[in-house]
């Protein structure tokens, strides 16, 4: 087999870190069962030990672990215990998808530049949580998902990519959220597609894509669509 050929099998070790239902994880799943995603997911980790996602990573045969908040002194005693867990299955990327804990800055120091996230906003907007309920509350006529890499900033690390999702006349945080669900759920595996394939890539913070420095997000239309 030549490096060229070798290089175009290989899979890109990826751990993912999660606290709740592990949509985001199945959709990544998904993607790389069908041969559309070049990775190896060596494991879901969550801080919930009744994350549903972690019974969807079993179902899957994927190892999956509870590294609980419980039975820590403080936030960076458990992200040492979380990033041994993680460092067990050597990724070379790590992917939160609805991980709801804030990482200590040593943790974040350890996986700089392979480390991924996605929020349901276009950020800078809506950094935080109830997303859906405040850009309603504002009255916004687009709103989506952005995918991001991880810095100590909490949803201020560089933009990668974002999805817009319009907010339509009679819109709940309900039916709004499932649009973005949907559009989240492309968004997130083709970057990570990205950087499996070595598109994609952050440098001392500087994110460049196909080579060239990433000024702005990648604007990916129309994600939200029923499939």
């Amino acid at each position: 087999m030549s490096s060229s050929t070798a290089e175009a099998a290989r899979r890109l070790p990826v751990v993912i870190l999660l606290s709740g239902s592990g949509s985001n994880f199945a959709a990544i799943a998904a993607a790389a069962g069908h041969g559309a995603l070049p990775i190896e997911l060596r494991a879901a980790v969550s801080d919930r030990p009744a994350a549903y996602g972690l019974v969807r990573a079993r179902a899957l045969g994927i190892p999956a672990q509870a590294v609980p908040v419980t039975g820590h002194a403080d936030r960076a005693a458990h992200n040492v215990a979380l990033a041994a867990c993680i460092d067990a299955y050597r990724p070379e990327l790590v992917v939160c998808a609805g991980y709801m804990r804030i990482f200590s800055a040593a943790f974040v120091e350890h996986y700089a530049d392979r480390m991924l996230n996605i929020h349901p906003s276009l950020l800078p907007e809506y950094r935080g949580l109830n997303t859906h309920q405040r850009a309603l509350e504002a009255g916004a006529r687009w709103h989506g998902c952005s995918v991001h890499f991880v810095t100590e900033e909490l949803d201020g690390g560089p933009l990668v990519a974002q999805a817009p999702v319009p907010v339509l006349p009679g819109d709940t945080v309900e039916t709004l959220s499932a649009r973005v669900h949907r559009a989240e759920h492309r968004l997130y595996p083709t970057v990570i597609g990205w950087y499996a394939t070595g598109r994609l890539r952050s440098t001392a913070g500087v994110v460049t894509l196909d080579g060239e420095p990433l000024s702005t997000p990648v604007r990916l239309e129309n994600l939200h669509a029923e499939a």
